[in-house]
């Protein structure tokens, strides 16, 4: 058994957060903030209309700008049968946007001289000879391919749909996913293009395991978490004081409302989508991610700031919608470089169990925003009602409105 969620749980009680939240019922009004920087009521009106046209039951949206929280908004309910409504206390899960975690460790890692990114990624993860590589010896996939996902690699983590009952929701165990590299063949001559992997990220979060001799989720508590003041964050299933604040989860498609699994273990892929986290921790990570001057000693102790923008580098051409958006998208060190509008972002997306989320960063204006969706309407037949296109609407909003403005 894992033991990061007893770590949390102690570390978070030792700083007093486990008092209690009053319940509360929803209010018959939008739950936001409508104050902010010059063009976020027109943001807030494009968010609001678009969560209602997609029958959405709870979202966050958090706008940070020179280091702090400029703007935020609330909406719907973190539980339907409750109606507890979203606030600042709600935990959402972050899905792949866990990912970017995973990269700043192996970063970490590099910097402190315990490995490079183009060694072979069977240095450290030695199952992987089992691998049928028609391409040549497996020593070919490195580190940077598992982080942009050139590897070659599948997409998935079962090799079927896992729809089945009896399937788990993901391998509990490391040793399932051994099980599978004598099955498992590489696709495609590693380096040469494009396909989103978790596996690959599983391989980077093993790897993180045996150079640092920590659970996966223990080294990115002590060694990001805990710096960047990220106190009510953690890995799968909650601290039992946090349970109450995290947000249930819903899929809507013809036939109606559909909730999915709560407070789930992510099992052996949480290297890969096992993060979950109240808005405010996500825009502390943001504020690090693009930057402050007045924060680099404590930012450059968890990475500096050329390792940072040398992950925010294309390296190469991605696909839309595998991870990053938009016709114009490069991976970069796991993350995405998108184009729109003219305006590079950097981000990841995430989407997992029924939560859609984004992380984006626009470094010429210092300022980014994190959006979580507690419901995944893509089943439904319009696509334009899709949480995914609300995502983009949104997004598109924020880039004209707050971005591209002086």
């Amino acid at each position: 058994m894992r033991y990061v969620v007893a770590v949390v749980a102690l570390w978070a009680c030792g700083l007093g957060l486990s008092e209690p939240i009053a319940q509360r019922r929803a209010p018959a009004t939008p739950n936001a903030r409508s104050t902010g920087p010059d063009g976020w009521t027109r943001v807030l009106s494009v968010y609001r209309q678009r969560l209602a046209d997609a029958g959405i039951v709870g979202s966050s949206l958090f706008f940070v700008r020179d280091g702090a929280v400029a703007a935020k908004a609330m909406e719907g309910v973190q539980d339907e049968k409750t109606r507890r409504p979203v606030n600042e206390e709600t935990i959402y899960h972050w899905a792949s946007i866990t990912k970017t975690f995973t990269g700043i460790a192996v970063m970490q890692l590099r910097d402190r001289g315990l490995l490079a990114l183009d060694d072979p990624i069977v240095k450290y993860v030695p199952e992987l000879r089992r691998v049928h590589n028609p391409f040549g010896d497996i020593s070919q996939v490195t580190i940077r391919h598992l982080m942009t996902h050139s590897g070659g690699f599948r997409a998935g983590t079962w090799p079927w749909g896992g729809d089945e009952p009896w399937h788990p929701f993901e391998p509990t165990e490391w040793e399932q996913v051994a099980a599978m590299l004598p099955y498992t063949r590489i696709l495609f001559e590693p380096g040469t293009k494009y396909s989103y992997s978790n596996p690959g990220v599983i391989f980077l979060g093993r790897t993180i395991e045996a150079l640092s001799g920590d659970d996966y989720e223990v080294y990115v508590t002590k060694n990001i978490l805990m710096p960047l003041d990220m106190h009510r964050t953690f890995f799968d299933r909650a601290p039992y004081h946090l349970v109450g604040h995290r947000s249930h989860s819903y899929t809507r498609d013809a036939s109606g409302l559909h909730e999915m699994r709560f407070d789930f273990d992510s099992g052996i892929t949480v290297s890969n989508g096992g993060l979950n986290a109240p808005l405010g921790d996500m825009a502390k990570y943001l504020a690090f991610l693009i930057g402050d001057e007045r924060r680099r000693s404590q930012y450059d102790g968890v990475l500096k700031r050329a390792s940072l923008d040398e992950m925010f580098e294309r390296q190469i051409e991605a696909v839309d919608g595998e991870g990053g958006s938009g016709p114009d998208v490069f991976a970069g060190l796991s993350c995405f470089v998108e184009r729109h509008q003219g305006a590079e972002l950097v981000g990841h997306s995430g989407d997992q169990n029924g939560f859609i989320s984004h992380l984006y960063l626009h470094r010429p204006s210092r300022s980014g925003y994190v959006i979580s969706f507690n419901t995944n309407t893509g089943a439904r037949p319009d696509p334009r009602r899709s949480t995914r296109a609300v995502d983009d609407d949104v997004r598109d909003a924020i880039v004209r409105e707050m971005f591209l403005r002086p």
